[in-house]
């Protein structure tokens, strides 16, 4: 069983976890137009960028991606994101049974997860996989799609290319693959703002000449999900920006937020 290590990221308990949903989309509620709203709503992601800090900051970027993409209904949830605690070359999965979250347990694709091995040379390094990054993602996917099968795939030093084919291979078997990624780190605002354009910019525009100017731990992911957009002609769109100073209310040292859907 795949523990979680960081609970205390989106709260610890089901009751929290449910409360945090709840929180954030009661200000969806009541702040997007309906007409708007019934548009977004009915729209059906094949993949997702979302962020990976405490829910606290972070929370209600991510659960509006997740919001949208629950519309869909997909045979599995194949969530990629960087390693910040194990330096190592390459990608893995894991090959445990479930990835427990505060409000039950999603089982894993073991069997698709070998077909990665398989096929792509991804490794099964048990040890990366503890690891926030995706673990942040695990009770989103729970609370939308309830007990679906999941694959996680953390990578370190990887071309995006690679990634790249990786997400071409799910998304054409049904999966929505959900890439994870902070934005800046620890700018002040207006600095922080300013570095964050080019990675929305990049999103936006499919741009990895963009992107060569953007700051995110994730770029690796985004890098391989533009990759992927453009040969599958799949259009993306921004649903969110924000840093960390929304919450705080500290603009001198901030990180930055988004999420983007593509369908």
């Amino acid at each position: 069983m795949r523990r979680a290590v960081v609970k205390e990221w989106y709260g610890g308990t089901c009751e929290a976890v449910e409360n945090f949903i709840a929180h954030f989309n009661k200000i969806l509620d009541e702040n997007v137009d309906p007409n708007k709203a019934k548009e977004i709503f009915s729209l059906k992601p094949k993949a997702l960028i979302v962020p990976h800090a405490g829910w606290m900051y972070s929370g209600f970027t991510a659960n509006l991606a997740y919001r949208i993409a629950s519309n869909t209904k997909p045979k599995r949830v194949v969530v990629i994101g960087p390693s910040h605690r194990v330096p190592f070359r390459g990608i893995s999965t894991t090959l445990e049974d479930v990835y427990e979250t505060p409000c039950g347990f999603l089982p894993i694709d073991r069997e698709f997860a070998k077909e990665l091995i398989e096929k792509f040379g991804v490794l099964n390094l048990e040890e990366v996989h503890q690891e926030h990054s995706t673990e942040v993602q695990m009770p989103f996917i729970y609370h939308y799609f309830g007990e679906i099968p999941v694959v996680e795939l953390i990578y370190g030093d990887y071309e995006p290319e690679k990634l790249k084919d990786i997400i071409e291979y799910a998304l054409n078997d049904n999966s929505l693959v959900v890439i994870s990624s902070d934005l800046s780190h620890y700018y002040d605002l207006k600095t922080a703002n300013a570095l964050d354009y080019n990675c929305l910019q990049a999103v936006q525009d499919l741009d990895l000449n963009a992107l060569e100017r953007c700051e995110a731990c994730g770029k690796i992911g985004i890098a391989g999900m533009i990759m992927a957009a453009r040969e599958m002609n799949l259009t993306p769109l921004i649903v969110d920006y924000r840093t960390s100073a929304d919450v705080s209310g500290d603009t001198s040292n901030v990180v930055g937020y988004m999420s983007a859907i593509f369908i």
